[in-house]
């Protein structure tokens, strides 16, 4: 077995992930930084809208909106970071080091948008493919920046621990203890384990394990899963918020259409063209994206319709090509000309707004183990996002938690030991049962946990769920790991711990909709 013995060991490299290797480089730390793909296959690449970028000194209006659209459950601690913070994350990273090209007016000022939940235009945006102006900048940093190393197709086992993985036995009696994770190289098929002072659970999200979703393939929780089956702490899970505009159309793969639409003008409409939305929330359209995903929700049931739709009249087909060039392509592409039609939508799983639990500088209850980004639960979020905050939150996570492992590193306090020898079983998992039993476990989330939740729903999906792990245990425990076997083990353990929680909490909050049994 090889063993790769570094400072930093960062698990995704999106763009928590690698702001947080940018930082750590520059502190003078060797960075390992692993993906399970290419640099761009992450959920950053896919940010439509933009990201806040509010210089307005009164910091009272964003918090405002932050919290009024987590249902008054956000932490006010991590907002007055994101808050105070965010501008100077935004403005030494994206503005001034990597000069993104975010949309100007003729005065070269930034052009501000607005998006659901916002009361303000506060939002920075590359026409409608910001993630992917970031990341195509963050990416090419990352590779001409020395102490960072970039392991792409790798896909994280298990963390090692003291208590589990450490070559000496008396290890087990310290803390709770990281030193680093067991990963599989997908291309050689070989183990390597990764020994490192910090891990950084930066994996994104879960929107994987629901049958539709916004997310990149492979988004199944991988760092909820690893950091449950080491002990730490998980919190908020039951919060997973549900996008309500994602394009649908019979033989199109769907796509999210950018909530900054609706920020301009657009409005949604059912079949008939009623604009329902107008009399379920002051904002209307723009209400916050969990209301607005319920709604849609009731209203095609309480119709019958396939989806609802989103009219974009009121803008002219000038604009909405020069502002919204990529959607416009996707959408022509799928059948329908966004300058003359409506764009049909339906909901679909987006954000988790829980995750594994960790303080403002990324700290987790497991020693050396930080997470960030969409994987960490600061409660910055409460029970639902707010838009555009996501991006702000991988930039101020990330730095955060860098400059505070800066100072723990150079003190030098903690020194890895060796891990056991990884011992691999020989037998091929059939590839057709792997994707089955996948299919299951997101047919199973969707139909039971998905936008509207009921006990005897919750406690169906428990029980499926409880079954096929023990059967998935069962079945592969003598077969060697491939990414397709590690992603189902991941995602039946957090699609179960998704719906746990949510069964815990009777109380209808933010993206958590739970309706009585009759």
């Amino acid at each position: 077995m090889q063993i790769i013995h570094t400072d930093c060991l960062v698990l995704g490299a999106g763009l928590a992930g690698s702001a947080y290797a940018l930082h750590a480089a520059k502190a003078g730390f060797r960075v390992e930084l692993l993906s399970l793909g290419e640099p761009l296959q992450a959920n950053s690449d896919w940010a439509q809208g933009g990201i806040i970028y509010d210089t307005n000194p009164d910091p009272a209006e964003l918090t405002r909106d932050i919290l009024e659209a987590s249902d008054g459950t956000a932490n006010l601690s991590a907002i007055e970071q994101l808050v105070r913070e965010g501008p100077a994350a935004v403005k030494e990273l994206l503005l001034e080091e990597l000069q993104v090209g975010f949309d100007r007016d003729e005065a070269g000022r930034l052009d501000l948008t607005r998006e659901g939940g916002h009361h303000e235009r506060r939002i920075i945006h590359a026409k409608d493919a910001t993630g992917h102006a970031i990341m195509a900048s963050v990416v090419g940093r990352v590779d001409h920046t020395p102490g960072i190393t970039r392991r792409r197709n790798f896909a994280g086992i298990d963390l090692l621990t003291l208590s589990h993985n450490a070559a000496d036995n008396r290890e087990r009696y310290e803390p709770l203890t990281c030193f680093g994770c067991y990963a599989l190289d997908t291309v050689s098929g070989e183990v390597v384990a990764f020994v490192a002072r910090k891990t950084i659970l930066a994996t994104g999200g879960l929107g994987g394990i629901f049958l539709h979703t916004t997310n990149q393939p492979g988004s199944v929780g991988h760092g909820v899963a690893m950091a449950y089956r080491v002990g730490a702490r998980l919190i908020d899970l039951e919060y997973v918020q549900f996008h309500p505009t994602v394009f649908i159309q019979p033989g199109v793969q769907p796509f999210l259409i950018t909530e900054a639409l609706r920020g301009e003008g657009g409005v949604l409409v059912d079949a008939r063209g009623l604009r329902f939305m107008d009399s379920v929330h002051p904002l209307g359209s723009l209400a916050p994206r969990d209301v607005v995903a319920r709604a849609i929700k009731q209203h095609l049931t309480a119709t019958g319709d396939n989806c609802v739709y989103l009219d974009l009249s009121v803008l002219t087909p000038d604009f909405i090509r020069e502002r919204f060039p990529a959607i416009y392509e996707r959408c022509l592409a799928g059948g329908i000309d966004i300058t003359r039609e409506r764009i049909p939508v339906v909901p679909a799983a987006h954000f988790a707004c829980g995750g594994v639990h960790a303080d403002l500088h990324g700290r987790t209850n497991v020693r050396h183990l930080n997470a960030i980004g969409e994987t960490a639960c600061t409660g910055l979020h409460g029970a639902n996002r707010l838009a555009s905050t996501s991006l702000l939150e991988c930039l101020v996570s990330a730095k955060s938690a860098a400059q505070a492992d800066a100072v723990e590193l150079t003190a030098g306090q903690f020194h890895p030991p060796e891990p056991r020898e990884w011992t691999s079983p020989v037998k091929e998992a059939d590839p057709m049962l792997v994707r089955q039993d996948l299919q299951l476990v997101r047919t199973t989330m969707w139909n039971y946990a998905g936008i509207i939740r009921s006990p005897r729903r919750l406690a169906r999906a428990r029980r499926i769920l409880l079954e096929l792990r023990e059967d998935i245990q069962a079945f592969y425990r003598d077969c060697r790991p491939t990414r397709e076997l590690i992603e189902l083990r991941n995602a039946v353990q957090t699609a179960l711990l998704v719906v746990y929680a949510a069964s815990l909490n009777p109380v209808s909050k933010g993206c958590h909709y739970v309706v009585a049994e009759k």
